[in-house]
């Protein structure tokens, strides 16, 4: 009997820890709020970008300029790629989201047939409109890659990150957009004449802007979306505040610099053709490749850091100390702010704290005097020296 309740006694605490292993190891998956307006917008961007890169390529007329003209708009076009493709296998996810469905093998699946999708109608678009030629063709098959790789990645766990950086991506491309629209105007302002100098000088002080302009917004509106949004789809979801920490918030903001480097590496493989026919017609072409490779790497990089470092900084500035958190201020700190700086603590304990046999007399006292007067009316005594209540005073009076 004595070994059976021994080992209950042992084997009871073990049971209640095993339940908490899955609640900490798989959160809930949360379907990004917006993902169908982001898939929108990142169709009509992709779809600006294809009607662009047909307009350079089908007004140059030469060979040779339509080469160098599909090499111009080829990073454009991936980068536009990427994003759609990551938008379109997002609203993929949520749908699988809502249905039920949290298995990571279909998925991945759905997101790689999204992906796959989407590149497969860029890759028609561009065949049947922009025309025929080695070129063409690497700008068609490297637009489908680009999108299956956004596709992919955007079937990742963390639908929220993923939609901030679709998001911010956005913002990113508009901030490009603007600034090329005003560029004579921002060239100008920065000292661009008629010699080659000034021209390359404002030329640099013009991407290093964008670049600027393009970091501040991809960090901002990653932060913005995954306090706003982020919040809404989780309290509606489970009913809970989300607790997303900060290495969200710093891949949030380094996404769209991420993407923009994954379109660059995919430019220099699978663009590779396009950029050596466009290079080999000239030394000027040459340089003028090498420059603007350099550029774009600049410019991911900075984006890059500058949008992780302006959300991380953009978080750390809603964080609140634990005591403005919790809502009960330090004991120390009241005490200071009564006025009784430099006082002792021990000052402000009442007296029957400090001497409570003083206290516990004086109550005692009155009433027993009392008593004796009632039993005793003829009595002189002060009281001092009386008979407590409980006690029969026939015996002292009988002495008398």
């Amino acid at each position: 009997m004595t070994k059976e309740s021994g080992t209950t006694a042992t084997s009871a605490p073990d049971q209640p820890v095993e339940p908490e292993a899955p609640v900490t190891a798989a959160p809930p998956l949360v379907p990004a709020p917006g993902a169908l307006v982001l898939a929108l917008l990142a169709l009509g961007w992709l779809a600006a970008m294809l009607w662009s890169a047909k307009a350079e390529i089908s007004s140059s007329g030469i060979t040779s300029m339509a080469i160098t003209s599909a090499a111009y708009a080829l990073p454009g076009v991936i980068s536009a790629s990427l994003v759609c493709g990551a938008a379109v296998s997002l609203v993929l996810g949520n749908l699988m989201t809502r249905l039920g469905i949290w298995r990571s093998t279909p998925r991945f699946l759905v997101s790689l047939v999204a992906g796959l999708a989407t590149g497969f109608l860029s890759a028609l678009v561009v065949t049947l409109s922009y025309g025929e030629g080695s070129a063409i063709m690497v700008l068609a098959g490297t637009t489908a890659a680009a999108a299956t790789v956004g596709g992919i990645a955007g079937g990742l766990r963390n639908t929220l990150v993923v939609a901030a950086v679709v998001a911010a991506g956005l913002a990113v491309f508009a901030v490009g957009f603007a600034l090329s629209y005003f560029q004579d105007p921002v060239l100008n302002l920065y000292g661009s004449g008629d010699t080659q100098a000034s021209q390359l000088t404002a030329f640099r002080w013009f991407s290093r802007t964008s670049s600027l302009a393009s970091g501040l917004a991809a960090g901002l509106l990653a932060f913005g979306y995954l306090r706003v949004a982020g919040r809404r789809a989780v309290e509606r979801a489970t009913d809970t505040v989300p607790s997303l920490r900060w290495p969200a918030y710093l891949i949030a903001g380094a996404g769209p610099g991420l993407l923009l480097l994954a379109a660059e590496v995919l430019t220099r493989t699978a663009g590779a053709e396009v950029l050596r026919l466009a290079g080999a017609l000239s030394e000027a072409d040459r340089a003028a490749q090498s420059l603007l490779g350099g550029s774009r790497i600049n410019h991911a990089l900075l984006v890059l850091f500058l949008g992780s470092l302006t959300a991380i900084i953009a978080f750390g500035r809603t964080l609140r100390p634990a005591e403005e958190s919790t809502g009960t201020p330090p004991g120390p700190r009241d005490a200071d702010r009564d006025g009784s700086e430099g006082a002792d603590p021990a000052d402000g304990i009442d007296d029957a704290a400090k001497d409570p046999t003083d206290k516990a007399a004086e109550p005692t006292d009155e009433p027993t005097a009392t008593t004796d007067e009632a039993t005793a009316p003829g009595d002189d005594r002060t009281g001092d020296d009386h008979q407590p209540a409980d006690r029969p005073e026939p015996v002292g009076k009988a002495g008398r």
